[in-house]
């Protein structure tokens, strides 16, 4: 009797060595644009730090920092990768601006929010719960300790691992596993749940304790171990530090990286950053608002709206401008995920009921957020 293409293909698989079928597994990685290739905010951004908390470059990837340093990065893509991966770019951090010597209350990540509703097979607050492997690619001019830290932001929970950098501008790869958590379970809904995070720096406040790789914590009571033993890659303009192929993914054994085609990737990143090229929008039976609804590819939630530069209006005979960024909004009648009713205000001598196309200006941005 033939077999039936389920049959056939349980069969196959069954036949694989089983460390093949886990590699072929698809969107194992939880991380998002961890080869570091979707850059649409910029591809270089300087003066981070000094109070400089957010997404500047790579999409989905934050710089977080607390207290008020005076140490800052240019954050980049970067080409330089490990030889012979299929990497083609990283993420750089370049110390610019020193701080030898680090306030008690100094600390600084690159880290990434995941969705609850994400990571429900990790079965994470059950009996059942998962290992959860991080595996990443690092280069480092300052070599020493520095930490990785996954956080459970529902429960206030968190555990971590030090690794160690061990020569000095050498790409090399590390491993760790998390171990699994049986208390609190994650939220299913589309707000942050998990947050995975590289340490980049560390005052005592935060460094002073022990890494916590073999339970979970309660953030309360705990801060000398969030980043413990974390070296300072601010204390010289010298240091460089590198990462790419970041995965994180169930189980207790890293499988190989799961390469993405392009425009798969930025979908995903576009889901909660993306540029609106242009729309239509008309006249209000007003000469000063344009007023139009434009849908988008689905967004994490209802996003917010911002603008640079110059927004040039046009009905193809008369053109207006607008050109600081609180001119461009969203109508109180509100958005959607897919779609919003976007204003352009403070304009002059428009045609009521008339269609007007709103185009950013060759330096000119309009961008939808959606971050975590």
């Amino acid at each position: 009797m033939a077999l039936s293409k389920v049959d056939l293909a349980n069969q196959v698989e069954n036949q694989l060595p089983q460390n093949l079928v886990a590699n072929n597994l698809p969107f194992r990685n939880i991380i998002i644009n961890g080869d570091m290739s979707i850059a649409q905010r910029a591809t270089s951004a300087t003066g981070i730090g000094n109070g400089d908390t957010g997404y500047h470059t790579l999409d989905r990837w934050k710089f977080f920092e607390n207290d008020s340093p005076s140490y800052e990065f240019t954050m980049s893509q970067s080409t330089d990768v490990p030889s012979g991966q299929g990497f083609a770019t990283s993420l750089k951090m370049d110390c610019t601006t020193a701080e030898a010597t680090l306030a008690a209350d100094d600390l600084a990540f690159l880290e990434q929010y995941i969705e609850g509703q994400n990571v429900q097979y990790l079965k994470k607050g059950t009996a059942n719960a998962e290992y959860v492997t991080a595996s990443f690619w690092v280069k480092s001019t300052k070599t020493g300790t520095f930490i990785v830290e996954l956080v459970d932001l529902d429960n206030s929970r968190f555990t971590n691992f030090n690794y160690t950098v061990n020569a000095s501008d050498t790409w090399e790869k590390k491993t760790v596993s998390f171990v699994p958590d049986t208390t609190g379970t994650l939220d299913n809904d589309n707000a942050a749940s998990l947050l995975f995070r590289f340490g980049l720096l560390a005052g005592t406040t935060f460094s002073s304790g022990s890494p916590s790789p073999t339970t979970w914590l309660a953030n309360s009571g705990n801060n000398a171990k969030r980043a413990a033993n974390q070296v300072n890659i601010a204390d010289n303009t010298a240091n460089e530090w590198y990462i790419t192929g970041v995965q994180l993914e169930a189980g207790t054994t890293a499988s190989d990286f799961e390469f993405l085609p392009h425009d798969v990737n930025l979908r995903r990143c576009q889901r909660y950053f993306q540029f609106l090229s242009t729309y239509t929008g008309y006249g209000l039976g007003t000469t000063t608002v344009v007023n139009g609804y434009t849908n988008f590819p689905t967004m994490r939630t209802s996003p917010s709206i911002s603008s640079t530069d110059v927004i040039t209006v046009s009905d193809g005979v008369t053109t207006q401008f607008t050109q600081s960024s609180e001119n461009i909004v969203i109508a109180s009648d509100g958005s959607s995920e897919t779609s919003a009713n976007i204003q352009v205000k403070n304009l002059s001598g428009l045609t009521s009921r008339r269609n007007y196309s709103v185009i950013p200006n060759s330096t000119g941005k309009i961008t939808l957020s959606a971050e975590l």
